[in-house]
């Protein structure tokens, strides 16, 4: 009997490590579902589905998962990688721009959870990869909303792993650092890290690291799928992998 071609479902898929991690799959020879609310252009898998929505609302979410279940009737995997930064001071920040936040990083994936898991389900069980940040375990100034929805990602990961296990669905964490995508270097106009052109501010915050540079999104999409192969990750769940070229190792003050 012929394997089933597994699929997966990722948010975020037009950004940086979504791309990354979108081609990864394909390449691994995975059926793709690409989510974004912005346009992927040329290059997405012939063989894939890509759903142009924004995950903050939540109708857009149970479109996807429809959308889904009538191209595939199951998924193996998904990754729950789309993400909105807001740089601003906490006193600055408002509350609508804080439920945007939250809406978008957070109560995305609690929805899109309870709409994919019978679709993991009728696939015998599988996985789910939360991205969530470094900022969820060591963070800067003015990025408070975004900060604190990485954190209650790492909450939310282990609750669902805990849920989900009886069905044979894990749920594990990344925690990517400095990545070169557009998210970074909008989010190095905020002013923490020195330089007056992008590529001085790129390099001074690679020194920072311990790997003396910053991450490519090929190298997180690497990553994503190590945790969700079953093949390769079988006995991990409720996990947070820190992918962050060894910058939360050194201590702050060394």
């Amino acid at each position: 009997m012929e394997e089933r071609q597994r699929v997966m479902l990722i948010t975020g898929a037009a950004g940086g490590v979504g791309r990354a991690t979108v081609a990864y799959f394909a390449q691994a020879g995975w059926r793709v579902v690409g989510v974004d609310r912005a346009d992927f252009g040329a290059g997405f898998p012939e063989n894939g589905l890509f759903i142009r929505a924004d995950i903050s609302n939540p109708q857009d979410i149970e479109t996807i998962y429809q959308q889904a279940s009538a191209f595939a009737g199951v998924l193996d995997v998904v990754v729950n990688n789309a993400a909105m930064q807001i740089t601003r001071p906490l006193v600055e920040t408002s509350v609508e721009e804080w439920d945007l936040v939250m809406a978008s990083n957070l109560r995305s994936v609690f929805l899109g959870a309870k709409l994919a898991y019978p679709l993991l389900v009728a696939a015998g069980g599988g996985a789910i990869v939360n991205v969530s940040s470094v900022h969820a375990v060591a963070t800067s100034a003015n990025i408070a909303a975004y900060a604190a929805s990485k954190g209650g990602l790492l909450a939310l990961t282990r609750a669902m792993a805990i849920e989900f296990a009886p069905q044979n669905i894990r749920v594990n964490a990344i925690l990517p650092g400095a990545v070169d995508t557009p998210m970074l270097r909008a989010g190095l106009n905020r002013g923490h890290v020195g330089g007056e052109s992008m590529s001085d501010r790129l390099e001074n915050l690679a020194r920072k690291t311990v790997n003396g540079r910053v991450g490519q999104p090929q190298e997180i999409a690497s990553a994503i799928y190590f945790l969700a192969d079953g093949r390769q990750s079988s006995f991990m769940t409720g996990q947070a992998l820190i992918v962050d070229g060894g910058a939360t190792a050194r201590l702050s003050t060394e």
